[in-house]
């Protein structure tokens, strides 16, 4: 495989002199690999990247490449593996090799010659935080009652599909984004529903002989207005919130409307779950709208679930080790919640923190997801520190 100019790209992420991962020149071999429309040439490098420091790398039915080192390393994701291979602390880092579309070219910019910041797709979402991780990975021995696993996925910006078939069982989990190098210990979830209100046609001059869908919007949105009053507010996330995005309805415009459609986007906070919030959103509509107007709210139809809202007591030995191993590093050392959704989600409630370089935005703008994305040298060499040296605080020899 090669870059952009032609060298082998698992040949340049290593430090010809000292032997050691190199994680900038892994990501700039790992930038310019296309991973927005599939993610095979990009998780080819990346298995090849993990067999060259002899350790062996494998890709499970959903697409998951997935490592491991120490106590029953050879049991990850084998159901069949014996209990005495189970560690005493089982640590899993996760992050995801998938991008967003369109593809952004690679760039440096340069200060005297030296790299300061990489640009392109999947810069800091997530391939900088995914060098981050495996500096610590490769750097790391762990105990003999002590596991280290590496499980990347495949399709995290779509549906989630590989971090849903994920058995790891673990103790904790750090999971790779972009944060500014803070520690995130919560995130709110992220679900879809289509509210349908339904009634009867008739023709506009006689509106009285039927019933007006559409009409019904009235009190459905008002019930959505006031949906969470009174609730109280997560002590990390602060409140839930509930927004009417995309609505439809009608046939014709001398006809009253038999149909209306409203789609919803939910912002979750803990304790709630999807189906949940679905009945509780269609019995409050319902209780809002005349009873000759039909009520149903239906989530989005997916094959994985939802990503759900997750919150990890911020005074675990995971989250302070980190943060003051971020602190050493050159962070700030805060401890905040992620922004965005995350497959964190997944893996709560043990607990799950996100962390890495890179930020979602900044001054200007956005950074993930845009045509600006760019991810710090410094920032990247930071996290990096940051991982390897939480982790042989919590499972190394």
């Amino acid at each position: 495989m090669a870059d952009d100019h032609g060298e082998s790209a698992t040949g340049t992420v290593t430090d010809s002199e000292s032997g050691e991962f190199d994680p900038i020149a892994f990501l700039e071999a790992a930038v310019p690999i296309a991973s927005n429309e599939g993610v095979e040439e990009m998780r080819e490098f990346l298995v090849e990247t993990i067999e060259s420091r002899g350790i062996d790398a494998r890709v499970d039915d959903a697409g998951n490449t997935l490592a491991s080192k120490g106590a029953g390393a050879g049991a990850v994701g084998d159901s069949t593996a014996a209990d005495d291979a189970d560690p005493e602390t089982h640590l899993v880092f996760n992050t995801h090799i998938d991008t967003v579309s369109p593809h952004v070219p690679f760039a440096r910019d340069q200060i005297d010659g030296h790299t300061v910041r990489i640009h392109g797709r999947g810069a800091c979402d997530a391939k900088g935080p995914l060098a981050a991780i495996l500096a610590a990975f490769f750097a790391v021995e762990p105990r003999e009652d002590a596991r280290v696993t590496l499980a990347v996925t495949p399709d995290e910006e779509v549906l989630s599909t590989g971090a849903a078939a994920l058995d790891l069982d673990a103790d904790c989990y750090v999971v790779g984004e972009p944060t500014g190098l803070d520690v995130c210990t919560a995130a709110k979830g992220r679900f879809q529903g289509t509210l349908t209100l339904t009634g009867t046609a008739a023709h506009a001059a006689e509106p009285g002989s039927g019933t007006n869908a559409v009409a019904g919007l009235e009190g459905a949105l008002a019930a959505i207005r006031t949906f969470d009053d009174g609730r109280e507010s997560h002590s990390q996330l602060g409140a839930a919130t509930l927004t009417p995005t995309v609505v439809s309805g009608g046939d014709a415009t001398n006809q009253v409307p038999a149909r209306c459609e409203l789609v919803l986007d939910r912002r979750s906070v803990p304790p709630e779950t999807a189906d949940g919030f679905r009945s509780e959103l269609e019995t409050a509509v319902r209780a809002a709208v005349p009873d000759d107007v039909g009520v149903a709210f239906d989530l989005t139809d997916r094959p994985t679930p939802f990503l759900e809202a997750f919150a990890t007591d911020e005074s675990h030995d995971l989250v302070r080790t980190l943060a003051a191993a971020s602190e050493r590093a050159g962070g700030s050392g805060a401890v905040r919640p992620f922004t965005a959704a995350t497959e964190a989600s997944y893996f709560s409630p043990a607990p799950v923190v996100v962390f890495g370089p890179g930020v979602l935005a900044d001054d200007e703008g956005a950074v993930a997801h845009a045509k600006r994305e760019y991810v710090d040298v410094a920032d990247v060499r930071r996290a990096g520190s940051a991982l390897r040296d939480a982790t042989r605080r919590l499972v190394g020899r």
